[in-house]
């Protein structure tokens, strides 16, 4: 049975019309005039417990409005939603007693207070056994390298540090589905890279259900085996990473180290792109040659020593289907 199940799901929001006037384009706050703009547009999927998902898009493709018809935060205009067996937005108070939230632009914690105070009265809110706060405290205490600012007001926090803890209160009541919508933006490597196993290690340790939504796509491939890509209110991809870059992955390149020098290395079936110092670089396209076959191919004809094969980057890839509209002609 899925955690997170929607069908149809839809959020229209109405937009004053502007009017073009002496001084350019000006909203009217006084014409009844408005235009209807689906941010959500008829989106249907499914997520079964455990799984860590990638919910992409571009800006104003409706990744947070999503989020936030999940989370309970909007109603929805039309269709149906239903995660960990209630509906979000009827249901809130039993239902964020089991799913955790993180929106990276905001803190859930109290700006004045020092981050342990928060925690604290989070144990409160939550009602969480003291036992099992201690517990969770601890872990995430050290896994989150939080001791340094436990006792600092969350205002004097760099943003590394407020992500850190906005992310551990979130996960201090066990919740079974956690919810992060761009937990990583504006961080350092460092900090990043610490996020992001500490994540790794609640989904696959903790069982947590993850839906993440991101524009740093080394957190998709650091982390997602399936990811989903809606842009403009409409789901235009559902699947694994792997499949997309199949799919859209565009060429693919073999590097070669040649035993010899060899006057010209031509090869059927691939395009030479560099050679240089015994390495040549071939470009080949996916679906039109395997790279087993292309090897085949060179190591019957030429001496090799050494070889290896390059996939296109995840940002590339979701880049060109972004600008060449890969998904709509699909």
């Amino acid at each position: 049975m899925n955690i997170i199940e929607v069908t149809n799901l839809q959020k229209h929001f109405s937009v004053r019309k502007h009017f073009s006037g002496r001084f350019g384009s000006v909203r009217s706050f006084f014409s009844r005039e408005s235009t209807r703009v689906r941010a959500v547009d008829g989106i249907s999927f499914g997520v079964e417990p455990g799984e860590l998902v990638g919910y992409l898009g571009p800006n104003g493709a409706g990744k947070s409005t999503t989020i936030k018809m999940l989370t309970g935060l909007l109603v929805p205009s039309g269709g149906d939603v239903v995660v960990n067996g209630r509906i979000p937005h009827q249901e809130r108070q039993q239902y964020v007693a089991r799913i955790g939230v993180v929106f990276g632009q905001r803190t859930t914690l109290w700006w004045d207070l020092p981050v342990i105070e928060s925690l604290e009265l989070l144990r409160h809110v939550y009602q969480i056994p003291t036992d099992l706060f201690r517990q969770n405290l601890a872990e995430f205490t050290e896994m989150l390298e939080m001791e340094p600012f436990l006792h600092t007001p969350v205002r004097s926090l760099s943003l590394g540090q407020r992500m850190r803890a906005d992310i551990a209160a979130a996960l201090l009541h066990n919740p079974d589905l956690l919810f992060l919508d761009e937990p990583t933006i504006g961080l350092d490597v460092v900090a990043k890279e610490r996020i992001r196993q500490f994540i790794q290690h609640v989904n696959a340790e903790r069982g947590t259900t993850v839906l993440l939504t991101t524009h740093d796509l080394a957190d998709v491939q650091r982390l997602c085996q399936r990811v989903m890509i809606i842009d403009r209110g409409k789901l235009l991809f559902d699947g694994r990473l792997q499949s997309l870059q199949n799919q859209f992955g565009g060429k693919r390149e073999l590097v070669v180290d040649f035993a010899q020098d060899y006057e010209a290395v031509a090869i059927e079936g691939a395009t030479v792109i560099n050679y240089h110092d015994s390495r040549a670089t071939y470009q080949f396209r996916r679906g039109e040659i395997s790279a087993s076959e292309l090897i085949g191919r060179i190591s019957s004809q030429y001496r090799v020593q050494d070889l290896a094969v390059r996939e296109p980057d995840i940002e590339g890839t979701i880049r060109r289907i972004y600008e060449e509209k890969l998904l709509e002609k699909e």
